[in-house]
């Protein structure tokens, strides 16, 4: 019967088969989407930090809650241009603000975000000791080769 599903035996398969291969079809497009949704919140928030400014607000906060005013002054950087920062960051969820009288203080809003930058600290250091020790290589090679070369 070419309507009925079969195992490698075929021998025919009841309708319990249909119905697990349509639940895991519906995991794999929910998996699948939940993969794109992990994605999109991923790029959102390196779009956030896609600014050195804004990484520096950033960390200034690792300690805790500060007023607008205090990290203008702490980055040394015009009002305007904080406030636009900011709003960067606000908008992709990477603090969160407060207003007490006519002061705003940020926070960050989940200190996971500070092991991420800190994690993408040690990759930077070890993408510079790696170069530092390829130079080396270079230099010492280049060295060599003069020194045949006087000869």
């Amino acid at each position: 019967m070419p309507d009925q599903l079969y195992k490698t035996d075929d021998a025919p398969l009841d309708g319990c088969f249909e119905h697990e291969l349509s639940d895991n079809i519906r995991i794999f497009a929910y998996t699948r989407s939940m993969s794109d949704e992990l994605r999109r919140f991923k790029s959102e928030i390196f779009q956030g930090l896609a600014n050195p400014t804004r990484v520096a607000i950033v960390e200034l906060l690792r300690e805790g809650e500060l007023s607008a005013g205090k990290l203008i002054e702490k980055i040394g950087i015009e009002q305007a241009n904080a406030s636009q920062h900011l709003a960067v960051l606000r908008a992709k969820q990477i603090v969160v603000s407060r207003k007490v009288g006519n002061q705003v203080y940020y926070s960050i809003r989940d200190h996971a975000l500070i092991e991420v930058l800190d994690i993408l600290r040690r990759y930077f250091y070890a993408q510079l000791n790696s170069t530092v020790t390829m130079l080396k290589e270079a230099a010492s090679e280049d060295s060599k080769s003069r020194v045949r070369t006087r000869r």
